[in-house]
């Protein structure tokens, strides 16, 4: 009867020490206000960022990189808590059907089946529930947003005559194309292996467009560099203000084309005209919608940046990395 007893009690500490360990791999990284996050979170969050530090050949390189991208992963896991306590208190609610149909009219935008795009997220190592997830978040920040930052911004005329006048460049007569880039940056001192790589994925990518696939979505799934977060649209850029080769061929394409992949040296490119404008100066009331759209979207970030920044700041944050 007492080895009976034993053995059951040897079991139950088998398991409970199991448990403890596990518990102690998963340990909590970060407290907010009520809230914790832990190391698992952490480390899901960071595998997209990883994938990217891995190809740099330099280990030493490698592991700065990833000490920084843990941080900067970390405080955008804070943030995004913050944000959701924010949104609970004001009792923002993004439904599911609100979800969807944002997914739809995005695909409907790019010409695109949900198949077609779930298998296209699969290729990059993401299901279509997180895409739904960042749709949903994207929509709760938007939210948060009207509720306590867009209200409290205005644009005068004032604002719309000095911003006319300080980018009136901008509006006059110098050639200009409106581009819309896909870029693949090259690492810092990468070598010739990861360049191949990159030329090989760029020009796969050239393939799928060459074969219908939409140019948004390409953007959306493959792009880097600081345009990527915007669609990868650059704007309207003058003519001799890109690198030499991307600015020859950029300026040889008609509107809509597209160009094959153009080394420069951050990486390889591939760019579509969406516009193009010549010489000729646009009258203010031409181009007052755009402008107030610039100023007052320029404000409303500055805005929520700041009340982002005053709500950490009141809020009990602990980082336990």
């Amino acid at each position: 009867m007492k080895s009976k007893i034993f053995f059951i009690a040897g079991i139950f500490l088998i398991f409970f020490s199991t448990a403890l360990y596990a518990a102690s791999e998963d340990r909590i990284v970060a407290v907010v206000n009520d809230d914790v996050i832990t190391l698992s979170e952490l480390e899901t969050a960071l595998k997209p960022v990883m994938k990217r530090i891995e190809t740099i050949p330099d280990e030493e390189k490698r592991k700065e990189v990833t000490a920084q991208a843990r941080i900067a992963v970390m405080n955008q896991l804070i943030d995004r808590m913050l944000l959701d306590q924010e949104a609970a208190k004001l009792k923002v609610v993004v439904t599911d059907e609100e979800v969807d149909r944002t997914l739809q009219d995005l695909l409907k935008n790019k010409g695109i089946s949900v198949e077609k795009f779930r298998e296209t997220l699969a290729a990059e190592g993401a299901t279509l529930d997180e895409y739904k997830d960042e749709i949903r978040r994207s929509r709760i920040k938007g939210k948060v947003i009207d509720k306590t930052v867009k209200s409290k911004v205005s644009v005068g005329e004032e604002e719309i005559g000095e911003y006319y006048a300080k980018h009136r460049d901008e509006y006059e007569g110098k050639e200009a194309n409106r581009i819309q880039q896909i870029l693949l940056v090259k690492p810092k001192d990468a070598d010739e292996g990861v360049y191949k790589t990159l030329r090989a994925q760029a020009e796969g990518i050239l393939e799928k467009l060459k074969d219908g696939e939409s140019f948004d979505l390409m953007v959306d799934t493959h792009s880097q560099g600081p345009a990527a977060g915007s669609g990868g649209d650059l704007g309207f850029v003058e003519k001799g203000m890109m690198f030499p080769k991307v600015d020859t061929v950029a300026f040889s394409l008609k509107r809509g084309e597209i160009s094959d992949v153009i080394e420069s040296p951050v990486g390889f490119h591939i760019i579509k005209i969406i516009d193009r404008r010549g010489a000729g100066i646009k009258p203010v009331e031409e181009v007052r919608g755009e402008i107030i759209w610039k100023i007052g979207n320029e404000k409303v970030q500055k805005k929520f940046e700041e009340w982002l920044k005053e709500l950490r700041e009141k809020s009990f944050v602990e980082i336990r990395l």
